[in-house]
């Protein structure tokens, strides 16, 4: 059951400024000539493994979905936003926010940042 997505602009700024770090880094290493990736890199990496699990099934357990009160529905007041683990036990643990909507078979992802 595979869902399509939408993108705030919060969420599309936040998704290209890990991606432009990853990048960045990648081409500083490389530069280098160093093997391991950066944290940046590893970090990009991970978020694109979790919009792509998110897609594929919300409810994957390795996504650790939960609701998330803190933050309002964009479209309908009153419904659920979640919160996606991207990362876990890491200081300052990334998070993807995300909701359903605004129709049928949509995910509208709201923002990706570090645990607040």
């Amino acid at each position: 059951m595979a869902f399509s997505l939408k993108w705030t602009p919060r969420a599309t700024k936040d998704y290209e400024n890990l991606r432009d770090a990853a990048l960045a880094a990648k081409a500083g290493r490389e530069a280098a000539r160093r093997e391991k990736s950066s944290k940046a890199e590893g970090l990009f990496k991970q978020v694109v493994k979790t919009v792509n699990l998110l897609q594929d099934n919300p409810r994957h357990p390795g996504l650790r979905t939960h609701e998330y009160d803190s933050l309002d529905h964009p479209y309908k007041k009153g419904e659920k936003v979640w919160e996606a683990y991207v990362q876990n036990n890491t200081p300052g643990a990334y998070r993807l926010f995300w909701c359903y909507g605004p129709n049928a078979k949509e995910i509208t992802v709201i923002a990706i940042t570090p645990h607040p």
